[in-house]
C-alpha cells in the first residue's frame, strides 16, 4: 500500500512523516513554497524527541502521482480546498481510488462521495503545526495523536482496518470505528472555537459555550448522533500524550495558523457555517456561529491580524445578530 498524503500541512505532514519513518511508501502532494522546500531539502520534522530532514517524495498535483490500485489517498487539505482537490484527483485517477478524509468538519465525506466509490472518515486529534515552508512540528508522542477511521457513512472494511493498523504502528492511536462520524460531529463542537481563537487570540469561554449550545440544539433538531463528552474524554485519555517541543511555544490551532500565515482563506464556512446551515434547515437560531463565520472569513479576506476582534466586540456583534428579524417566508 502506498499512502498519498494530499495536503502536507500540519496534519498531513505529521501523518506522512510518521508513516515514512516506519518504512511505509509515502508520497506528499503539496504546493507553493512548501512544495519547493520539500523537493529541495526534504521535510524538516520536529517533535519532542527528533529534529531531522526526511527525504519524502513530493509532487504538486495528483496527475504527477502515477496513481494505481495499491494507493490510498489521505485527504488532509482544509475543507475550503476539498472540492478543487477532489476534482483534480478524480481527473487523475477516476472514481475507484479510496479517499480517507482526515479533516475537520463533517462536509468533506459528502463532497467526496459525489465522485468516489470508497470514502472513509477519519477523526483527527493531532497537534500538528505548519508555519514555515518545509517544516512540520508535532507536539505529542506515544501516542502522537488520535486518527480513528471508518467507512462513510458507516461501517468498517479491510482497508479501514489496514489503514488504522499502519497509523498505529507509526506512533499514533488509530482504531477502526464503524460509527466514526459520531466522533467527527463531537470534534466539530471543539472546532467551532477555531475562528474564535483567531479572532480574539484568547479563550472567550462564554462565547465558546454559546457556540456549542447552538450546535447541540441543531444536532437535536436534525436527529444527529454525536459522541458524548465523556466518550471523547475517555478516548483522548489513552489516545494522545502531549510532548512539548524544547525551545518552542506551541502556536494556536489550524485557523489561527492560517490567519497568522496570511493564507487568504479559512475553514469557517465548514465549521461554524455547518451549524449555521443546520440551523437554517431546521429552524434553530445560530447567531453566535453566524457571527464567527463572518468574522473568520473577514480575517482571512482582509488580511487582518490574529486578535483583531476582542471578546467584548464579538459579544456585541452576537447580541446584534440575535436581534435581527427573521427573514419573511411566504407559504
Amino acid at each position: 500500500m502506498r499512502f498519498i498524503i494530499y495536503g502536507a500541512g500540519g496534519i498531513g505532514g505529521t501523518i506522512g512523516a510518521r508513516l515514512f519513518l516506519t518504512g511505509h511508501d509515502v508520497l506528499l502532494i503539496a504546493r507553493g513554497a512548501h512544495l519547493e522546500a520539500l523537493r529541495t531539502d526534504g521535510m524538516r520534522f520536529i517533535t519532542a524527541t527528533r529534529d531531522e530532514r526526511l527525504p519524502i517524495p513530493a509532487v504538486g498535483h495528483p496527475g504527477e502521482a502515477a496513481l494505481d490500485g495499491d494507493d490510498v489517498v489521505l485527504l488532509c487539505v482544509k475543507s475550503q480546498q476539498t472540492e478543487a482537490a477532489l476534482r483534480d484527483l478524480y481527473d487523475a485517477a477516476g472514481d475507484d481510488v479510496p479517499v480517507v478524509c482526515a479533516q475537520n468538519g463533517v462536509a468533506n465525506e459528502r463532497i467526496a462521495l459525489r465522485r468516489f466509490r470508497r470514502v472513509y472518515g477519519m477523526v483527527v486529534f493531532l497537534p500538528g503545526e505548519h508555519m514555515e515552508p518545509g517544516e512540520i512540528v508535532n507536539s505529542a508522542e506515544d501516542p502522537a495523536g488520535i486518527l480513528d477511521v471508518g467507512c462513510y457513512p458507516s461501517g468498517v472494511d479491510d482497508l479501514a482496518i489496514e489503514v488504522a493498523r499502519a497509523i498505529t504502528d507509526a506512533g499514533c492511536s488509530a482504531l477502526p470505528d464503524p460509527a466514526v462520524m459520531r466522533q467527527k460531529y463531537a470534534k466539530l463542537l471543539a472546532n467551532l472555537g477555531n475562528a474564535l481563537q483567531a479572532a480574539c487570540d484568547g479563550d472567550a469561554r462564554e462565547i465558546m459555550r454559546t457556540l456549542r449550545a447552538e450546535a447541540l440544539a441543531c444536532y437535536a433538531a436534525a436527529g444527529i448522533d454525536c459522541a458524548t463528552a465523556e466518550e471523547t474524554r475517555a478516548r483522548r485519555a489513552n489516545g494522545i500524550r502531549s510532548a512539548p517541543v524544547p525551545g518552542r511555544t506551541r502556536p494556536g490551532g489550524s485557523s489561527w495558523q492560517s490567519i497568522k500565515r496570511g493564507t487568504g482563506n479559512i475553514e469557517a464556512d465548514y465549521l461554524n457555517g455547518e451549524i449555521v446551515q443546520l440551523g437554517r434547515l431546521h429552524g434553530v437560531p445560530t447567531p453566535a456561529n453566524a457571527v464567527l463565520q463572518r468574522v473568520g472569513n473577514r480575517l482571512a479576506r482582509e488580511g487582518l491580524p490574529v486578535g483583531s476582534f476582542p471578546e467584548e466586540t464579538l459579544a456585541e456583534m452576537i447580541a446584534a445578530e440575535r436581534d435581527r428579524p427573521a427573514p419573511a417566508v411566504r407559504p
